[in-house]
């Protein structure tokens, strides 16, 4: 079998596929649950930090073209509404 992490020594990769081979599906899913938590975590925080003046309904709009594609996004929440200039 290939190695999948190139950054992995073989032998410590073949223990971690053992052991979520004998892993309860619960346990996966628990697993899948939280690193999908962390991943809209750190997405909100880059938008934070791109967009600062960003209400948190706007935030949540942009999080959604990440997640879904803008596509999708603007068919399911409507088009994405850029806050006006305050000089024009």
């Amino acid at each position: 079998m290939t190695t999948l992490s190139p950054d992995t020594h073989p032998e410590i990769e073949r223990l971690q596929i053992e052991r979520l081979r004998q892993m309860p599906v619960w346990r996966k899913v628990t697993l899948m649950a939280e690193m999908s938590q962390t991943v809209r975590a750190l997405a909100l925080a880059g938008l934070r930090q791109r967009y600062p003046d960003d209400s948190p309904a706007q935030r949540r709009r942009r999080l959604a073209d990440l997640l879904l594609g803008p596509d999708l996004a603007a068919k399911v929440y409507g088009p994405q509404v850029e806050k006006k200039s305050e000089e024009g």
